[in-house]
């Protein structure tokens, strides 16, 4: 059998080549895209559930946030003025989203279901609208969401709002009177909700 050599000084210098080949024609695990379909959560940072409650003579300007719904419908938050509103930032790629996605559930249904004046509204963050459509009726969100593609509607939210899952309550007159960084269970929502519709 015939065996055939390459100096030395070819295989060093093809190595880095072949390396680079194989690597340019297959998915890095390690990537963000490969962690993010994983479902791991490995590389995910959220905020760990911390709840901030900011007291009425704090507060800022109310929100001025406007934007097309999944379902392509108009909405601003100045329509839900002289209510309390929820606003729940969420991916279909966030698996903490994912998380609280049956609490957010129970909350919203408890509230719609005591005829408390309340609004929910969602705001799917840079996502594919097809995919913000599906997994939200595959996790059954009661309520709409805004479509941000883009990721500009934090924006409008004065600093409180930084990565999905993030929670806010508006108080009446459109001001951010609690945030909640991370999943947010059903019993912390409808509490800080009770609170903010408890104000004179």
């Amino acid at each position: 059998m015939t065996v055939l050599r390459m100096p030395r000084a070819a295989v060093l210098l093809a190595a880095p080549l072949l390396v680079l080949s194989l690597s340019g024609c297959s998915d890095d695990p390690n990537s963000i895209a490969a962690q993010a379909k994983s479902g791991n959560q490995q590389g995910y940072i959220s905020g760990d559930g911390n709840v901030e409650t900011i007291p009425a003579a704090d507060r800022k300007k109310p929100v001025a946030l406007t934007g097309t719904t999944l379902d392509k419908k108009q909405w601003s938050s100045q329509d839900v003025v002289g209510k309390v509103a929820v606003l729940n930032l969420w991916a279909s790629w966030c698996p903490p989203c994912e998380t609280e996605a049956p609490d957010l559930k129970k909350a919203a249904e408890a509230i719609a279901a005591a005829k408390k004046p309340v609004a929910f509204m969602g705001i799917n963050y840079r996502d594919n609208p097809d995919s913000g459509r599906s997994t939200a009726a595959r996790w059954g969100i009661p309520f709409p969401s805004l479509d941000d593609p883009a990721g500009t509607t934090i924006l409008a939210l004065q600093g409180k709002v930084t990565s999905p899952p993030t929670t806010l309550v508006l108080d009446r007159t459109g001001r951010i009177a609690a945030r909640v960084s991370g999943p947010v269970t059903a019993s912390t929502l409808s509490g800080l909700v009770d609170d903010v519709l408890a104000e004179q």
